[in-house]
């Protein structure tokens, strides 16, 4: 009867024990990788993923702190091949005006981007920026730049059923008086409650409140400078237009929108239609 001849050079279970070590070496490396993050790369990266995917086209901002990624790339439109003799520098008739509406819708989207930039800074110099961070929501719409105090559950800005605001909502309104007064938008503001379960006040209801904190928003932006002539709309929006339309009842649809409004470029007084 044959007998098997024995391997040798080396056993088995040493290269399969040398393939763990290995991996157990790359996944702590990749651990101690992550453990130490630079924002701004991973900002360039979280704005790439969504320019290449389209997961988010609306961004919210929740809180001050907070960075967008890149803004996402706009899509080329009327790419028809032309003839290189039909190319000409000078726009016809035709599109002259629509390419000034273009020119002014960036310039405004531009300085939309620069205010929320100087909002942003002004608040963060603030040193109880990280009490109230929550509070502040800015966020462009159709309307224009929204700057929104709102509630948290705990942390009220102002207080229940009054018209006043608390202290460190002054604190905030006198923050951002300096860069709107700089501003050339002009500005509404619209006070907002919540859905309430409870009876209102007899002939003090949401309407009236919420009235009344946006023209208390509005007294403190003007004692701190801001001109009078600068305010678009003073309104209270009672609980009409909930921030969170799932969830009318809670804290967070309580609020004071300070909007820099979006407004048509002027037209040029040589422009002919």
């Amino acid at each position: 009867m044959a007998r098997r001849k024995e391997a040798h050079g080396g056993h088995g279970w040493f290269v399969t024990f040398a393939d763990l070590m290995a991996l157990l070496v790359s996944f702590f490396v990749m651990l101690v990788a992550f453990s130490t993050q630079d924002s701004q790369k991973l900002q360039v990266v979280a704005g790439s993923m969504r320019e290449a995917f389209g997961v988010q086209d609306k961004v919210r901002y929740s809180g001050v702190i907070e960075m967008p990624g890149l803004p996402t790339r706009p899509k080329l439109k009327n790419a028809a091949p032309i003839p290189p003799e039909e190319a000409s520098a000078n726009p016809t008739e035709d599109n002259r005006g629509s390419q000034q509406a273009q020119g002014g819708k960036f310039d405004n989207d531009r300085n939309f981007a620069l205010a929320a930039a100087s909002l942003r800074q002004a608040l963060q110099d603030m040193p109880e920026i990280s009490e109230i961070s929550k509070n502040i929501i800015i966020e462009e719409t159709r309307q224009g730049l929204n700057i929104e105090i709102v509630d948290q559950n705990g942390r009220s800005m102002f207080p229940e059923g009054e018209r006043e605001p608390y202290e460190r909502t002054r604190q905030v309104i006198r923050r951002l008086a300096g860069p709107l007064r700089a501003m050339p938008f002009r500005i509404s503001v619209a006070g907002h409650t919540s859905a309430s379960r409870l009876p209102p006040r007899p002939n003090y209801g949401p309407w009236e409140l919420s009235a009344d904190r946006a023209n208390a928003v509005r007294k403190q932006l003007e004692t701190e400078g801001v001109p009078s002539a600068k305010f678009f709309m003073i309104a209270g929006r009672a609980d009409t237009q909930p921030l969170f339309p799932d969830d009318p009842y809670i804290a967070a649809n309580r609020r004071v929108t300070i909007t820099l409004m979006r407004e048509e470029p002027p037209i040029p007084q040589n422009y002919q239609p």
